[in-house]
């Protein structure tokens, strides 16, 4: 999987493509996210709309990621999940703890509205 990232306006943007297998990138995205805690960033906003597939470690590591913002006041959007994706999120229920956005500035709106 391949990511790239930046902030605007208090907001880390995370973009995601591939294939999000948590123990490939897991380790490496979580320091990242600890980082930016530390450094006050407490809303996220990962674009997931080029993710193709995400296995259980995948799924780890976004609850993972969430709870990291969360425990801290901070919240977490997903933007744009594809259908595969999105279907997966019904299937194990997730789409009841995430918050889902359709582009970038919903979910500035959803984050700066919670």
């Amino acid at each position: 999987m391949n990511y790239n990232y930046h902030e605007k306006e208090g907001v880390l943007f995370m973009t995601f493509s591939g294939d999000l297998i948590g123990e490939n990138n897991g380790p490496e995205l979580l320091e990242l996210i600890s980082q930016q805690i530390e450094n006050n960033v407490l809303l996220c906003a990962i674009d997931i709309s080029n993710v193709r597939y995400i296995n259980s470690s995948g799924i780890g590591v976004l609850i993972t990621m969430l709870t990291k913002f969360r425990n801290k006041d901070g919240e977490l959007v997903l933007i744009n999940p594809s259908e595969h994706v999105k279907k997966l999120l019904i299937i194990t229920k997730l789409n009841a703890i995430f918050h889902v956005a359709d582009s970038e500035d919903d979910a500035i709106n959803e984050l700066k509205n919670t």
